[in-house]
C-alpha cells in the first residue's frame, strides 16, 4: 500500500468496463425483451496504482483491454463501475489522427492541436520553432496534413505533446510507425526534460516495451497481471 498519496499519478480501484454488442438491428419487442444483446467485458475489476515518474509498459493480445484501459485513464471513456483518480495534466497519443485536420497545413495543425491540449496561442508561438525542429518536417510545414506519412504525423504529434508540458503521457501503439532514429530521439527527450513525467506505453513490440518502460503489466481477458517474469510469461503463452 502506498501511504504517500502525493506520490500517486494514477489510481484505479475495482474498474470494470462492459460493452453491449448488438448483432443485428432489433425490433421494438426484442429491444424491450433484451433479445439479440450480448455483453463483452473489456476490463474486469482492475485495481492499479502508478506512481509519479514511473514508466509503465502494457502488453497483451488483441482484445485484452489495453486501449480501453488507456482511454479510461485519459478520460476519453468512463468505466462501467469502479473509480479512476488521476493527478496532473494528461496528454494521450492514442489515435494519431485525433486533434488534427487533414486539410490544414502542418503549422495550422500545430496551433489546432496545441490549443486542444490546453496551450494558449502565445505559448504555441513561443514553442513553435522547437515543435518544428523536433518533428523534423520543416520542408513540409506549409503543406496539407493529408500529404503526410504516418511517421510524419507521429513526429508532429509527439512534438506538440512534449512541449505542452504534460504530467502524464499515454502512448498507444504509435511507436510502431517510428523509425529507430526517431525512437532514440524520443528516448533522449524522456530521459531529459521529461524524465520525471509519468509514461504509459502500449505496444505489441516487446523491444519497445523494454526500451521505454521500467515496469511491465500484462493484460489478458480484461484482467491485470504483475510480476518480474511477465515478459517471459507472455512470450511462452499461446493466445
Amino acid at each position: 500500500m502506498i501511504k504517500n498519496t502525493n506520490n500517486i499519478a494514477i489510481r484505479l480501484t475495482n474498474v470494470s468496463k462492459t460493452y453491449t454488442i448488438h448483432h443485428e438491428k432489433p425490433t421494438l419487442v426484442e429491444t424491450l425483451g433484451g433479445k439479440n444483446r450480448e455483453t463483452f467485458t473489456a476490463l474486469d475489476n482492475i485495481s492499479l496504482t502508478i506512481k509519479r515518474g514511473e514508466r509503465v509498459g502494457i502488453i497483451g493480445p488483441n482484445g485484452s483491454g489495453k486501449t480501453t484501459l488507456l482511454k479510461i485513464i485519459a478520460g476519453i471513456t468512463t468505466p462501467t463501475s469502479g473509480t479512476v483518480k488521476t493527478h496532473g495534466h494528461i496528454v494521450s497519443l492514442i489515435d494519431l489522427e485525433a486533434g488534427f485536420h487533414p486539410d490544414l497545413t502542418g503549422i495550422q495543425n500545430i496551433y489546432l492541436n496545441g490549443m486542444l491540449l490546453g496551450m494558449k496561442k502565445e505559448e504555441i508561438e513561443r514553442k513553435l520553432e522547437s515543435i518544428i525542429k523536433f518533428a523534423d518536417i520543416r520542408q513540409f510545414i506549409d503543406v496539407p496534413l493529408y500529404t503526410y506519412s504516418s511517421g510524419m504525423k507521429l513526429r508532429l504529434g509527439f512534438a506538440i505533446a512534449f512541449v505542452s508540458n504534460p504530467d502524464i503521457i499515454i502512448l498507444d501503439e504509435c511507436l510502431n510507425v517510428g523509425d529507430i532514429k526517431f525512437k532514440k530521439k524520443v528516448k533522449r527527450k524522456l530521459d531529459g526534460i521529461l524524465k520525471h513525467k509519468t509514461i504509459i506505453v502500449v505496444s505489441h513490440y516487446l523491444m519497445d516495451i523494454k526500451y521505454f518502460s521500467n515496469h511491465i503489466i500484462l493484460l489478458r481477458n480484461g484482467k491485470i497481471y504483475l510480476g518480474e517474469n511477465i515478459l517471459t510469461t507472455y512470450n511462452k503463452s499461446k493466445y
